[in-house]
Order: structure tokens, then sequence, then C-alpha cells
């Protein structure tokens, strides 16, 4: 294969990572790429296991008249492609602690603690700095205005495999979340639970300071 079809590979690729599932007309529009171009490198992408094709949920968007277009998302094989902070050892570490105290619940509170040390912040803080902050963590975050409030988005988990046996560290970041931004969150979605993002709903009682 040629670099620069590698290249084109790994810039899709990326594109889903960084910003969740899409369709082929989605992903042609955002990088200037031909429709039949983009879909021969998506069925080489899928082929190879990078990317997964699926169905678009009922109720979204994508959904228009006609059969509904595919929406292509990133598989694990595909971020394992990516940068990753966890490793064997620390699943291993993590099934010992639970077998032999029964939970992993302070370890999860000792690492959203961590995060929150590293964040070094003296109080509350607002969703873009919250934004920044995961993306320096390797989350690939965003941020939008949805509905009622705003939609906070971690295109890419470091540790998805170890939080899908692990959901009490998914939980203790959401809790941190709140307590950084200082008002009730929502998780709506997971990486680790299959999901292409991972999805935070916060409400609009703090857009005034979010941007």
């Amino acid at each position: 294969m040629k670099n620069d079809e590698l290249r084109t590979r790994e810039v899709i690729a990326r594109a889903i990572l960084e910003n969740g599932p899409a369709t082929a007309a989605q992903l042609a529009d955002r990088l200037g790429i031909t429709p039949a171009g983009i879909r021969r490198h998506l069925d080489s992408l899928v082929e190879e296991g990078t990317l997964d094709a699926r169905d678009p949920k009922i109720g979204s968007s994508t959904i228009g008249r006609g059969r509904p277009a595919k929406v292509f998302v990133m598989s694990d094989f595909g971020r394992s492609q990516f940068e990753h902070s966890y490793d064997d050892l620390a699943i291993s570490a993590l099934r010992f602690m639970a077998t032999t105290s029964g939970s992993v619940a302070p370890f999860a509170k000792h690492r959203a603690q961590e995060m929150e040390r590293k964040l070094a912040s003296e109080g509350q803080v607002s969703v873009n700095e919250l934004v920044n902050f995961l993306n320096d963590e390797g989350y690939a975050a965003s941020s939008h205005e949805m509905g009622a409030g705003i939609e906070l988005c971690q295109h890419h988990c470091p540790i998805a495999h170890v939080a899908s046996e692990f959901p009490e560290i998914c939980e203790a970041e959401t809790e941190l979340f709140s307590k950084l931004l200082g008002t009730h969150v929502q998780r709506l979605a997971t990486v680790a639970h299959g999901d292409g993002v991972c999805t935070t709903f916060v409400p609009l009682t703090l857009t005034s300071t979010a941007k």
C-alpha cells in the first residue's frame, strides 16, 4: 500500500477517534475527500478491524429518507493502535485488589484525586478549562451546547479496557467532574461500555461560565 493511502486512512481513523462516530458523507465533507474515496478507505479500515460499521440509533440525525447510512465508530482494536496509558499489569493489579479487598472503589477515588491534583485548581473550573485538561491527559475532549446545557465529550479513553471491567473508575471520574464544575452532571455514555464517545451532560446553570 502506498504511503499516501496509509496517511489518509490514519487521518480518517483519527477524525473518528477525536470527533466521534460519523457517516461516510460526514467524513467526506469534513476531510475534503470524495465520497467514493472515503468509502474505499472506510471499507479497508472496517476489514482490518480498526473501525466498526453500525446502524444509526433511532432518532439519530443521520437517519433520513431511504436506507439509513451506516455510522462508523472506533473499535477496541482501533483504539489500541493509538496511545493508551494502561497495560496488563494494571488490570491484573486491580483484579487482585477486587479479590482481596472486595472493591476497587478506593483506588478509583484515589485516581480521581490525582486528576484533581494535576489540574491544580483551588476552586470550581469552567467546562472549557476541564476540556483543556482532559485533552492534555489524552482524552480528545470537546464540548458543545445541547438543549438545556452543555455536552462534554471524551472521544478517546486511554484506560477504556480497564474501565470496561471496573466501572467504579468511570463513576469516580463523573463525581470529580461534578465537584470541579460545581453542579450535578449526568454521564450519558462511555467508551468503556461500548459507546463511541464518553458523554457527560452539564446543566444550563453552568453555561454562563463555560465559555
